[in-house]
């Protein structure tokens, strides 16, 4: 890998780090929660997820940006699958945890997603397993794309999702 190269797989993994998103705002007007890409940049979007999906062999080709592209993917994953889970502390049997409630913010974590998109959902509803503990909840979801007067262009959905693939960002108040 070249100079040029390598340097633009640092900017785009530090444009990965920080696009996470450090708050979720509770009104249902905004468009999407602040990133340390807004304070660093004062821009909304940074980098857009790349067109195509980059396989294992675009690591053999003479083409630096495919090469480069398959990389940051690979970073992408690792980022999701290991910092990801260090924001919440799951200590199964050590210790009594609250589960998730009505209202709670939380990241939805998942695989066909793309670079750089988090999807953010509220807890709609809880659904209580057979030992009375919160194990699968149904989730509200929207789009980011608003009207010209601020409103919402589609209607939200909701899906179902276990717990194990959902990290608390916001805690709803009681």
């Amino acid at each position: 890998m070249d100079d040029e190269s390598l340097r633009t797989l640092m900017c785009e993994a530090m444009a990965i780090v920080n696009s996470r998103p450090l708050t979720a705002d509770t009104d249902a007007a905004s468009a999407e929660p602040l990133t340390p890409n807004h304070l660093l940049h004062m821009k909304t979007r940074v980098v857009l997820p790349p067109p195509g999906e980059f396989q294992r062999e675009d690591l053999y080709l003479q083409k630096r940006w495919r090469r480069v592209q398959h990389l940051l993917n690979e970073f992408w994953k690792r980022w999701q699958s290991e910092y990801l889970q260090t924001l919440q502390q799951r200590q199964k049997w050590n210790s009594v945890k609250a589960d998730l409630r009505q209202c709670d913010i939380v990241i939805v974590k998942d695989e066909n997603l793309p670079r750089n998109k988090w999807l953010l959902a509220v807890v709609e509803e809880v659904i209580l397993s057979a030992d009375s503990k919160v194990r699968k909840v149904l989730l509200r979801t929207a789009t980011q794309q608003l009207d010209n007067s601020g409103v919402r262009m589609d209607d939200p959905s909701f899906i179902h999702r276990p717990i194990h693939k959902l990290v608390l960002l916001y805690r709803a108040e009681s």
